[in-house]
């Protein structure tokens, strides 16, 4: 197994969506740092430690930022003027856009209705802040990225997207520049190329995600007004839903009108998680 970002320490994560989906459940209890540590088998000094150094920020502090106040002050604040004047953040700190160093090529209508046939792809797996990852990418840039703690399931779902294409374990530079990703220090991180294979409704949906910075939170209705199609989102919803690049096309970062951050294909303690770190980081930076 290729693996890359060891120092994400998978078992400390588990504790931490462990303590995130108890807090979302009996958030209105406030549930006590003693609570959530004896939840997970730790002392509470030792979980405020761990908390704290996967977070940036001390597990009460987090919960703030999962409360549906928050959400929907973020909403309210983020007009679909946002999306415009995102693009005038530059490359400044840590709001840096994912779209001014991500470029997403389109499969050809060949490569589209053929699964893949033409294609050979590298995959490999790895650590991040939010479990373990599968990483694809063919000779153009990478074209999936999924959540998945089991790796024989991880290569079979993606097998399911690219049936008939060639596949061979190791690890590329498009992979690695994905993967830097998931660290905040992005002065490092190289211009990362996406091969996507969708329709093209899918591919601007998914172009505009690019365009949210870090920390924000928007709405369906948002992004379907911003692609001039302000009765699709229902639709808009759909293609979110058929995102295939996990965290770098952030489509965690679009939750319901009403404030509740919704369903994720990779699980709504994963969306809360990446969020919720997503806030910390973004303030952690100011």
């Amino acid at each position: 197994m290729e693996n890359t970002n060891t120092h994400w320490d998978q078992a400390n994560y588990q504790r931490i969506t462990i303590a995130i989906e108890y807090v979302k459940t009996h958030f209105k209890e406030q549930p006590s740092l003693d609570e959530l540590a004896n939840l997970v088998n730790l002392s509470p000094s030792h979980f405020q430690r761990l908390f704290t150094d996967w977070a940036g920020v001390s597990p009460k502090k987090f919960v703030q930022y999962l409360s549906l106040d928050y959400a929907k002050s973020l909403l309210k604040n983020n007009n679909a003027s946002l999306l415009d004047i995102a693009y005038e953040t530059g490359l400044s700190g840590t709001g840096r856009l994912h779209d001014l160093f991500i470029n997403i090529e389109a499969m050809t209508p060949g490569e589209y209705k053929k699964g893949g046939e033409t294609l050979s792809i590298n995959y490999s797996f790895a650590n991040s802040p939010f479990g373990k990852i599968i990483v694809a990418s063919t000779k153009l840039g990478v074209c999936h990225i999924a959540f998945e703690d089991n790796e024989s399931r991880a290569l079979t779902n993606l097998k399911t997207h690219f049936p008939n294409a060639i596949y061979k374990m190791t690890t590329d530079n498009f992979q690695k520049n994905a993967l830097h990703f998931f660290n905040t220090d992005w002065n490092k991180t190289n211009q990362i190329k996406l091969h996507l294979k969708g329709t093209e409704f899918q591919l601007k949906v998914w172009e505009t995600l690019l365009t949210l910075p870090l920390g924000s939170l928007t709405s369906y209705g948002a992004i379907a007004n911003k692609i001039d199609r302000p009765k699709a989102s229902r639709a808009v919803g759909t293609a979110i839903g058929n995102n295939p690049i996990a965290f770098l096309i952030p489509c965690h970062r679009v939750i319901q009108q009403s404030g509740n951050l919704g369903g994720y294909m990779w699980g709504e303690t994963r969306k809360s998680a990446i969020i919720g770190w997503e806030a910390s980081q973004l303030e952690e930076n100011r």
